[in-house]
């Protein structure tokens, strides 16, 4: 398997990952889907590519190998250095070169992410210190353990500081890598992406609700259904009673699912997919704010002016307003 290098076309958003033997590959497929190639559909607004420390033939934990051929020096020029995991055994040091690298990349403006367990990486390289991150939630208590400066939250899907965010388990990484597009690019631009790969563009609750519990019991009913059904829907008004029709169970029941899956309650799962949405139409339509309230379900514009300053704590129209102000400058 060969990787291609990293175009250098300055219009694009450049980012890179690191990648260190054994490289496990989920985490990187889920950045390289959310950031890389998305075909005539979706207009390219990144540039994806990956080195390693030592170019050439790079380990996988899936059995095969990756060909890359740019080395460290490929972070110099990225304005995103993503650390899809670490695979290491407890104990092992990163490499002093990737250390200084990550450290240079850091320092000359460069976005540094890390993957489920790269936080290792960046907690190494001293760009966790005093800050509030998170990993896989297996790994947290060793992240803590070593790295005793780095305030490690097991619970959340990720932590966002602008200049450094990491991520939870590798699946995750898809939920960090959208918010980050999300923030580059627009709720609109992600959620197109969110849409190709059929997945919500943000998930709610956190990252214990998948960690193994001390005694077994029945796996609860996924809600994937039922989101998938609801999505398409959003400009139709529906209330727990019919969500709870549609997936053959009590609203008490349905519910509690949302709350033990997504921490969050029906409704408000609901209301914060139908504020998804008109964030993307105020950002890629002209369309009135009474007609947008209309296609995301919430009625009327004074409707949808109350819930977005709820969410948003701005109105629809200064959102537009911002939003274009910031995509042309």
């Amino acid at each position: 398997m060969t990787l291609r290098s990293l175009p250098t076309s300055p219009a694009l958003h450049r980012v890179v990952a690191l990648l260190q033997p054994p490289q496990s590959s989920f985490p990187l497929a889920c950045a390289a889907e959310v950031f890389g190639d998305h075909g005539p559909e979706i207009p390219a607004r990144y540039a994806f590519g990956v080195c390693t420390e030592h170019p050439g033939p790079v380990r996988t934990r899936s059995g095969y190998d990756m060909l890359v051929t740019a080395g460290l020096d490929a972070l110099e020029g990225a304005d995103t250095v993503l650390v899809p995991g670490w695979q290491q055994p407890a104990g092992t040091e990163v490499p002093a070169a990737v250390v200084a690298a990550v450290r240079r990349a850091h320092r000359r403006g460069a976005r540094i992410v890390g993957i489920c367990s790269g936080a290792f990486v960046l907690a190494a390289a001293g760009l966790l210190d005093g800050r509030r991150a998170t990993t896989h939630w297996a790994q947290a208590d060793g992240l803590a353990a070593r790295f005793p400066q780095v305030r490690v939250d097991p619970a959340v899907l990720y932590v966002d500081h602008g200049d450094v965010s990491t991520s939870a388990g590798s699946a995750a990484g898809v939920d960090l890598c959208l918010h980050l597009v999300g923030v580059d690019q627009g709720a609109a631009y992600a959620m197109r992406i969110a849409r190709r790969m059929v997945m919500p563009p943000h998930r709610e609750g956190c990252q214990l609700q998948y960690a193994e519990l001390p005694t077994s019991g029945p796996v609860t009913d996924s809600l994937a259904p039922l989101l998938e059904w609801l999505g398409g829907r959003l400009d139709q008004p529906v209330s727990v009673a019919e969500m709870a029709v549609r997936s053959q169970v009590s609203a008490r029941t349905l519910t509690r699912r949302f709350t033990e899956q997504l921490g969050i309650s029906p409704g408000r799962w609901l209301l914060d997919r139908r504020i998804a949405a008109a964030r993307a139409l105020l950002e890629d339509t002209d369309l009135p704010v009474e007609t947008i309230a209309r296609r995301v379900g919430l009625s009327s514009a004074v409707n949808l002016r109350r819930r977005f300053h709820e969410a948003v704590r701005t109105t629809p129209a200064a959102y537009r307003r911002a939003f274009r102000a910031e995509r042309a400058g």
